[in-house]
């Protein structure tokens, strides 16, 4: 798909246009920074599902230090949209936990993490998905690829971004056609444990914090305390951090 048709794509599935705007530059974004799972592939695979492009997420709980937020029916990314902006809007004192129920699917993590963190927050944040990760020797798949992101505001206007997902591959690389079904098992080769406990206990901290059936998203945003960036890029002296993605010279 060329960049050009996105726009009139997604606003073709009836989205209002505020919500195509939305959409369109989380997968050019993804696109751009080489992510080709998260990227205009997902509009094909949007136009294959039963969508209500009217939907549109609430918050149901407002207290210090926590949010509640119920997709309603929309698309992860919208969902995630409102709670960053949100965030954002109104920055916790020192920090909040934000859990959001019925919340997929939810896109490439780190794309929202960055916008926190481009507005001086850090942020954690993760989200589960249909179950597509097996034990290591086993045959069910019995968790999502539960993909984690964290990102730390810098002084120096380049924030440090981690994103990582608990498999191998990426349903999206795969969506995408990049990988092949079989290769979707959690990362590490001889030491994919360590992945799949890690997609366990993602797995396991959404449910337990999400009380609607279906997939959810916990956020952690807290305003820093420190600016540790900096001189961690000095120390790393030139090493590229996670985050600092090489762009694809095709998108």
């Amino acid at each position: 798909m060329h960049p050009d048709e996105a726009r009139p794509r997604l606003a073709a599935l009836g989205f209002r246009p505020e919500d195509v705007e939305t959409l369109a530059e989380h997968f050019l974004d993804a696109e751009r920074r080489g992510s080709l799972g998260h990227g205009l592939s997902r509009i094909e695979w949007l136009e294959t599902l039963e969508l209500d492009p009217d939907a549109q997420p609430r918050q149901l709980l407002d207290e210090p230090g926590y949010q509640r937020w119920d997709g309603g029916g929309a698309i992860g990314y919208l969902a995630l949209a409102a709670v960053v902006a949100a965030q954002l809007a109104e920055p916790p004192p020192q920090a909040r936990l934000v859990v959001c129920q019925r919340t997929f699917p939810t896109g490439a993590l780190g794309y929202w993490v960055r916008q926190l963190a481009a507005g001086g927050l850090v942020a954690a944040l993760t989200a589960t998905s249909p179950r597509r990760l097996a034990a290591p020797g086993g045959s069910e798949p019995l968790t999502g690829t539960n993909p984690l992101a964290i990102a730390i505001p810098s002084s120096d206007g380049a924030p440090v971004v981690a994103d990582v997902s608990m498999g191998a591959v990426t349903h999206g690389a795969v969506l995408a056609g990049l990988a092949k079904p079989e290769e979707l098992v959690p990362f590490g080769g001889a030491h994919a444990h360590k992945a799949f406990a890690l997609a366990v206990g993602l797995q396991l901290l959404v449910d337990a914090l999400v009380p609607e059936e279906g997939h959810g998203a916990v956020l952690l945003v807290a305003r820093p305390e420190a600016d540790p960036v900096p001189a961690f890029r000095a120390l790393a002296a030139g090493v590229r951090l996670p985050g600092d993605t090489l762009r694809n010279p095709s998108a």
